[in-house]
């Protein structure tokens, strides 16, 4: 029963994350989703609101983060983890955001696909399909010594 309770959360929890992506349109300002839909290596960046930008960009890498956390601690049931987490995402954040504003706020076409690449850690939980992996290894590890 217990094992049928965490998969109902975990189930949940991913719906959420789903949700997050699905509704990304309506639920966040984001200018970029569109622009990088197209063939963003040869038009211009698009017009944007830098702060606003700013503002819903961390909003939703709040809300994957804290959904994240939810599923990293289903899956392991340890505090250690979590906040190991937590500290790695905060971390991550601080990196990200300010390579994200850089390339806001100087948009050049040779820098579009690394923009990219670092936005996209910002608004998907990539950093969650690196951490449970990772975990799993560690805890695998820790059991055979």
């Amino acid at each position: 029963m217990k094992n049928v309770v965490k998969m109902i959360w975990l189930l949940i929890l991913f719906g959420f994350l789903i949700l997050i992506r699905v509704f990304e349109n309506e639920l966040f300002y984001d200018p970029y989703l569109s622009f990088f839909k197209n063939d963003y290596l040869y038009i211009d960046n698009p017009r944007r609101e830098i702060f606003k930008l700013t503002m819903f960009t961390t909003l939703r890498y709040i809300l994957n983060s804290g959904i994240s956390l939810g599923i990293i601690y289903l899956f392991f049931k340890d505090k250690n983890i979590v906040k190991f987490s937590s500290l790695i995402y905060g971390i991550a954040y601080v990196i990200l955001i300010l390579c994200f504003l850089y390339f806001v706020i100087n948009p050049k076409q040779e820098d579009y696909y690394i923009f990219f690449n670092i936005r996209r850690f910002l608004i998907q939980p990539l950093i969650l399909l690196l951490l449970l992996p990772a975990f799993y290894y560690f805890k695998l590890m820790h059991k055979k010594s």
